[in-house]
């Protein structure tokens, strides 16, 4: 069974600033390359070349050499996806389930994540695959999440790798095979993905798979919450509380659950709104606890939901 996992060391708070607003502009005028470069994609989307609309989108998107439109990034995006460029619509059904830069629409984001998979666009395919799994607008068919997301693992996609692992490990749609999620949560973690780091954290955390230590774990959560994975930051958020693998630091704890419930994790939430009842790494404050208990409630966490009348 795998067993590698990285050295130990001390997490840091680097997933925190993550949270901040990006303020975009121009990084460098003149003669950079980077910006010549998005000055030929500009010239050539003009002329009618959807893959440079794709690729000038993204720049959009991100900011890059670049001021940050998501509006014009939404467009860039839709014309290159009826250009034929298969990228363009995976990109652009991420666009439609967030609602950025265009509006929330969740048919649409579906429709342009088969367009992107058929086209041979691996992020479409691990994106349509999430979407089977949660049964969000099709079917709940793990076994078909597991299809896609096997097709964009052998495409390259090690964000799918990853999620095929958690597949794996939980024998969802697929036969449980702890040391195949090790084997693919190592591989997508040591490519930088999120949700393999994520997974390998949980299976060194519990000893399963691969040997248990607690600080290693929690670097693990650490590069998930750097990488914007609300678990992660909750996991860690964890560990600071209960001081498994790390310093106990309360603090620490409160402000990994603030990050992750910004994200819609409920149980952060209904974790943080505990601590504002404590005046654990908060002030007390019952007026905030009640606030992220609702909110935790909103989010689906049903512990934190009132029992029913009459119960």
């Amino acid at each position: 069974m795998p067993s590698r996992v990285p050295p130990a060391e001390t997490p840091r708070r680097g997933a925190l600033r993550l949270w901040l607003p990006v303020v975009a502009g121009i990084v460098l005028a003149g003669c950079h390359p980077g910006n010549e470069e998005a000055k030929r994609l500009n010239r050539a989307c003009e002329a009618g070349d959807a893959v440079a609309c794709s690729g000038l989108g993204q720049k959009l998107l991100k900011g890059e050499y670049v001021l940050r439109d998501e509006t014009r990034a939404a467009s860039l995006l839709k014309k290159a996806c009826e250009g034929g460029v298969a990228e363009g619509c995976a990109r652009l059904g991420v666009l439609n389930q967030s609602g950025t830069g265009i509006a929330r629409d969740s048919a649409l984001a579906l429709s342009h994540f088969r367009r992107g998979c058929d086209g041979g666009a691996m992020d479409g395919c691990t994106r349509l695959g999430l979407l089977y799994r949660q049964g969000a607008g099709v079917p709940h068919d793990p076994a078909r999440a597991a299809t896609l997301f096997q097709q964009a693992c052998d495409g390259g996609s090690v964000t799918g790798c990853a999620h095929l692992g958690h597949l794996y490990a939980a024998g969802e749609g697929v036969g449980q095979d702890i040391a195949k999620a090790a084997a693919l949560f190592q591989q997508s973690c040591d490519a930088k993905a999120p949700p393999g780091c994520l997974g390998l954290g949980r299976l060194t955390a519990a000893g399963t798979g691969v040997a248990r230590n607690d600080s290693v774990a929690m670097v693990l959560y650490e590069r998930a919450c750097d990488g914007r994975e609300v678990a992660g930051c909750f996991l860690l958020g964890k560990g600071y509380e209960t001081g498994t693998g790390v310093k106990q630091n309360f603090e620490m704890a409160a402000d990994l659950y603030r990050s992750a419930c910004s994200g819609r994790h409920g149980e952060a939430c209904f974790t943080l709104a505990e601590m504002y009842q404590r005046g654990a790494g908060v002030n007390q404050s019952s007026e905030r606890a009640a606030s992220m208990t609702r909110r935790a409630c909103e989010l689906g966490y049903v512990a934190a939901c009132p029992a029913p009348k009459g119960s």
